[in-house]
């Protein structure tokens, strides 16, 4: 997809940009909703009407009302949820098109359907309860509904998968391995009970008796920013600054969450940061956005990113900037929204609401 901002925003001065969306806001009043995602630059969240983690957002998108046009500063995956969650009569946009997820790009479509094909043979839908992470394509969201799964986000994939074992004897978890990993621990569910779908490899690279003994398969996918975070990164954390708090996102690999004191969503680590006392030392593994905004909200703390060096930033969040929202508020009318079309539309909704009616 090409994408390019016409030259009079490209070389807009942030000043006349900031000025140009206060007043477009202001025009458009109650028929306007921004939705900001935690991972966005600070400068952008400081125009978001709602700012949250996918799922917290999904919920506000569904319940709005009398809102004509919504704004998702986010990625293409959130903007779809939003679009699905969401009448008609609203017009959901993406402020830039080519904000995308490497991790959602890790289940394409033919893969999925490749490896459900194969867990057919081993009793499929009356066996396999597909959980699809909010980092998914709406035609995956959609294959999920129509299976009898849901969705699930970080803040809620505990709350998803107790619901789903209370209905099947077993797991389909895609696409990230991490997650799923990190909470299938949580019910007990034991590392050999677990196995990894390699979609490069032929069957996922399972022979039958890895399929038959595992009560979850996780989909080997994985997010670029929580896998940079490791072991030696928590203790050298703890080495340098005797008392640190560590708290990380649960995308992050298992012997990372393990070591730290705690580990949630993005709006978990948000409400984390709250509640420690002033002059507390809290390092943080996940998106670089969310950890500056926090040490700048939080000055009477001091808030490190936990490897200290790597700079965890999410390229494809960092791609929405003032000017493209700039533009996006003053010509809306003339640029094409983001649509799900039907049949995926209402197959992905009943995954959707499944995931909004657990929490």
């Amino acid at each position: 997809m090409h994408f390019s901002l016409p030259k009079e925003y490209r070389e807009a001065e942030t000043t006349d940009l900031q000025q140009r969306i206060i007043a477009a806001k202001k025009k458009l009043g109650s028929k306007l909703c921004i939705l900001t995602h935690h991972y966005q630059r600070m400068e952008v969240v400081a125009y978001g009407d709602h700012v949250g983690d996918s799922y917290g957002l999904s919920k506000v998108a569904s319940e709005q009302k009398d809102v004509e046009v919504i704004v998702f500063c986010g990625v293409l995956f959130m903007a779809e949820a939003a679009d699905i969650l969401t009448d008609e009569k609203k017009m959901v946009f993406l402020p830039n098109p080519l904000a995308g997820c490497p991790m959602a790009d890790m289940a394409e479509m033919a893969d999925v359907m490749e490896a459900w094909k194969s867990l057919e043979q081993f009793g499929g839908d009356e066996t396999f309860m597909p959980i699809s992470y909010m980092n998914t394509a709406a035609g995956l969201k959609a294959f999920t509904g129509r299976h009898g799964g849901l969705i699930c986000t970080s803040s809620n994939a505990a709350a998803a998968m107790g619901w789903a074992l209370e209905r099947r004897e077993k797991l389909f978890f895609f696409p990230d391995q991490h997650l799923g990993c990190n909470t299938a621990h949580r019910f007990g569910i034991k590392p050999e009970e677990m196995a990894v779908w390699d979609f490069s490899r032929e069957s996922g690279g399972l022979a039958p008796e890895d399929i038959e003994r595992a009560k979850i398969i996780l989909w080997k996918g994985h997010c670029h920013v929580h896998t940079t975070f490791k072991p030696e990164h928590v203790e050298q954390a703890r080495k340098d600054y005797p008392g640190v708090q560590v708290v990380v996102h649960p995308e992050c690999p298992r012997e990372v969450v393990e070591l730290a004191d705690a580990n949630g969503s993005t709006s978990f680590i948000v409400e984390y940061c709250e509640e420690q006392p002033a002059g507390s030392t809290i390092a943080i593994g996940t998106e670089i956005n969310l950890i500056n905004r926090m040490a700048h909200q939080f000055p009477e703390k001091k808030i490190i990113e936990l490897s200290g060096q790597t700079c965890p930033v999410c390229a494809n969040m960092y791609r929405t900037t003032l000017n493209d929202l700039a533009y996006t508020l003053e010509n809306y009318a003339d640029l094409k929204p983001i649509s799900v079309s039907e049949p995926d539309r209402g197959e992905a909704l009943l995954a959707l609401q499944k995931m909004l009616e657990i929490c």
